[in-house]
């Protein structure tokens, strides 16, 4: 399947959930806010589709 992940295309395997892509590009335990199609999620089960638009943000702190 061809997603596009935070503006790049990839492609990722049929049945691929966001907690896959969490765990495969990201450290799990950061804070984070995943927004599929213009849709912000947070069931991390849902499977993506063809063509699907994911953008992942995590949250840095500082001061």
């Amino acid at each position: 399947m061809n997603v596009t992940i935070n503006g790049e295309k990839k492609i990722i395997n049929q049945g691929t959930k966001i907690r896959d892509l969490v765990i495969d590009l990201l450290d799990a335990r950061r804070a984070l806010v995943i927004e599929i199609n213009g849709m912000i999620t947070s069931d991390f089960d849902t499977a993506l589709s063809d063509g699907d638009t994911v953008e992942i943000v995590t949250f840095v702190g500082g001061g």
